[in-house]
């Protein structure tokens, strides 16, 4: 689950913030709005399943963002 208003890291190591799930105005489908907590502070959607899903990194699978403690 994504939770609005929690920082996570992704995968390469740079941090976001979640503002916001929306929703795509045609398929419905769940989008993650989120800000980069670095450099210009970029805001990005990104389809919520891939937000959650899993990556191979090095022959491994991690998790594409990780909650931050």
């Amino acid at each position: 689950m994504c939770k609005i208003g929690k920082k996570y890291r992704h995968f390469k190591g740079k941090e976001y913030l979640v503002l916001h799930i929306a929703k795509h105005s045609e398929t419905m489908e769940e989008l993650v709005v989120y800000q980069a907590l670095y450099g210009e502070q970029g805001i990005w959607v990104r389809p919520l399943a891939m937000f959650l899903e899993q990556v191979e990194v090095d022959g491994k699978l991690v998790n594409r963002f990780q909650v931050c403690d």
